[in-house]
């Protein structure tokens, strides 16, 4: 767990590193920016870049991906909290961007850091130009409209309407998955990961992105706003589909366990030590927030 907070806290420092000051004009934008990137956070997918690509002896330094998956997670959530989306007033247990600031600079910060993420990409890794193409396109597809910004925009059309396990499993696997899913996929990318089966890779991705999923909407349910730092039980404020909702308490446990045990089976699979990642999955099992 130390392994895991040192590298948590070298992600932390990095992002000021990769950021545009907060006192370069605009001010308030940049402040807006650092504001929602710094706000707390677990840091998973970094940390899922990070540990992967450390799986491998040889491997190009993670860092500035793992800062520029965490930009494109920071603007996801500025734009979910927004009151056209979740209308959520809170974040981390502090005041949303859209509340600490006002609702314009908040999109543009999300705006912002959308962008940021690929300035930081093709920069770093500007001398390996294969990798950085490859990153890039890894996380432009991860984002768009035929990943997280897929699942967001289902989300909303499905609120409100009869409960579908179909429409669940999409907006989970598009809204969340597939940018953990990233994650993986980018450390590997950094490591010497070719003698890795790629479908193993992705599998593993998606399973560990819905687990992460599934707990988020059992501990919506089961956990406080203290704990959380976000309102709880808002998915069945607003009536959006939600685990919970569409299975059982029980249920929803179970597919939980079923996905997190098809993870450890394929990282038991995989044909390289993965002690580490494994270790932090089931510390990720273990969380309370």
């Amino acid at each position: 767990m130390d392994y895991f907070q040192s590298l948590k806290d070298t992600v932390n420092s990095a992002i000021l590193e990769y950021l545009p000051n907060a006192q370069i004009k605009p001010t308030k934008l940049h402040q807006a920016m650092h504001y929602s990137l710094l706000n707390g956070g677990k840091r998973v997918r970094a940390l899922f870049v990070c540990i992967c690509a450390k799986l491998f002896p040889q491997n190009v330094d993670p860092l500035p991906a793992a800062i520029a998956i965490e930009l494109i997670h920071a603007y996801s959530l500025i734009h979910d909290d927004l009151p056209a989306m979740d209308d959520s007033p809170t974040r981390r247990g502090k005041p949303s961007c859209h509340v600490e600031f006002d609702e314009a600079t908040a999109i543009l910060a999300g705006d912002a850091l959308l962008t940021e993420a690929f300035l930081v990409l093709s920069n770093a890794y500007k001398k390996n130009p294969p990798l950085a193409l490859a990153l890039i396109g890894e996380l432009s597809l991860a984002s768009g409209s035929r990943g997280m910004i897929a699942g967001q925009q289902e989300d909303i059309d499905n609120e409100g309407l009869a409960i579908s396990k179909e429409n669940l499993e999409f907006i989970h696997e598009h809204k969340t998955a597939r940018l953990i899913q990233c994650a993986i996929k980018m450390g590997f990318l950094c490591g010497d990961y070719h003698h890795i089966d790629k479908h193993q890779i992705k599998l593993l991705g998606y399973h560990l992105g819905m687990a992460f999923q599934y707990q988020d909407d059992l501990l919506d349910v089961e956990s406080n706003e203290e704990i959380l730092g976000k309102p709880t039980q808002s998915d069945g404020q607003f009536d959006k589909l939600n685990a919970v909702k569409v299975y059982s308490v029980e249920e929803a446990k179970t597919r939980l366990n079923d996905f997190f045990q098809s993870a450890e089976i394929l990282m038991d699979e995989l044909e390289v030590d993965t002690t580490s990642l494994q270790t932090y999955v089931e510390s990720l099992r273990q969380r309370k927030f």
